[in-house]
């Protein structure tokens, strides 16, 4: 008997992705498995439901999912869709279950089987389904288009009949696959580009990209490709080198955001204070608060003659290739446990046990399980 598949529509405020693209729909039904979707869950990329085939419309999200085997879906469902799954069924989306108290308790109490996608694991097996990584590469290429389209100034070094310009120059701040993304984009614009991050590690990364990496002395290596938390004396020490890139720079882009944490503050008031003129800060971790102590996400703000932009889910901003790369992440992960129409979870798979959020009436993941019941 074939596997059922629902696809939801998005409904979370500037939402603009679908968790299934046409080309990846075909893909699920050679695995054998039916598809239904929600009418009009790809209008917001351009993508009619004419344009899927071998899918079954429905309008109302509740009876989708009411006899769905395996629901897809990219930010967390509501609760009364939650609901009117059936028990033992399985969701696949982001869920970040420190924000989603209430859903994570009613998928453990439903018995869903939720595999969360900002769990998956950041070993080589599973670079596929990371789709934490394809929508972070995404965010740092705007980041960098961002900050060159927000500053009064070309980025390349150019020369005129009446004389040159000089290249902009962008600090990158958080060398994480963003960080990559953001470097590789603005040295592609022609600016000279510096990257900064607390983790020594990266620091040939930065260079393969011609950029020059500000090393400070300070290793604060963490835990699963994260940064750890500084000490006071950590702080001061990063602060004497960094400042004075900060502040010779054109434009800043952050991207340090650790998932379930709020942002790191990497820049002080007392450094925006001091940057030139016309500078601008694209701060790609305001859904965690911003990593500076100005940034007020969401929004895009003057502080003195500084620029600090603060946009939140920038992976939904370039919603067409979002799609897609998010699409293929959910696919990849499908493959590990639909086979020949049916589905045969391998929990000995590191993959799926630790993407796992949710299983048989129990909170499987530690962080979670003490977010939601202490």
């Amino acid at each position: 008997m074939p596997v059922k598949i629902a696809v939801l529509k998005e409904t979370a405020p500037r939402e603009k992705r679908v968790a299934l693209v046409p080309a990846v729909a075909d893909k699920l039904a050679k695995l054998g498995a039916e598809l239904y979707l929600q009418s009009g869950a790809g209008l917001a990329v351009k993508l009619a439901d004419a344009a899927y085939k071998n899918v079954t419309f429905a309008a109302n999200p509740q009876g989708l999912v009411s006899d769905a085997d395996i629901v897809l879906a990219v930010q967390p469902p509501p609760l009364d869709v939650i609901d009117a799954m059936k028990e033992g069924s399985i969701l696949i989306s982001f869920i970040y279950a420190h924000k989603e108290t209430a859903l994570t308790a009613k998928l453990r109490d439903r018995k869903i089987t939720c595999f969360a996608m900002e769990l998956v694991p950041r070993i080589t097996r599973a670079q596929a389904m990371d789709a934490l990584s394809s929508q972070a590469a995404l965010a740092g290429y705007y980041g960098a288009l961002t900050g060159a389209t927000s500053i009064a100034r070309m980025m390349p070094m150019t020369t005129f009949a009446t004389g040159s310009i000089r290249p902009g120059t962008v600090l990158v701040m958080g060398v994480g696959v963003a960080g990559l993304s953001a470097i590789a984009t603005a040295r592609r614009i022609g600016a000279k580009v510096e990257g900064y991050d607390v983790r020594p590690e990266v620091k040939e990364q930065v260079e393969s990209l011609g950029a020059k990496f500000i090393d400070t002395g300070v290793d604060a290596r963490g835990t699963g490709g994260y940064a750890r938390e500084l000490t006071a004396e950590e702080k001061e020490k990063i602060a004497a080198v960094v400042t004075k890139h900060i502040q010779a720079a054109d434009i800043i882009i952050t991207t340090a955001a650790i998932p379930g944490r709020p942002s790191p503050k990497l820049i002080s008031k007392a450094q925006v204070d001091g940057m030139k003129a016309g500078a601008v800060i694209i701060d790609l971790a305001a859904e965690g608060g911003g990593n500076t102590e100005y940034t007020q996400p969401g929004e895009t703000i003057q502080v003195g003659q500084v620029t600090i932009v603060a946009p939140l889910n920038v992976p939904s901003l370039l919603g067409e290739h979002a799609s897609e790369l998010y699409s293929k992440n959910q696919y990849n992960l499908i493959e590990l446990f639909v086979k020949d129409k049916a589905i045969n979870i391998d929990w000995t798979d590191e993959v799926l046990a630790k993407t796992c959020l949710t299983h048989g009436g129990e909170i499987k993941n530690e962080m979670a399980k003490k977010a939601v019941e202490g």
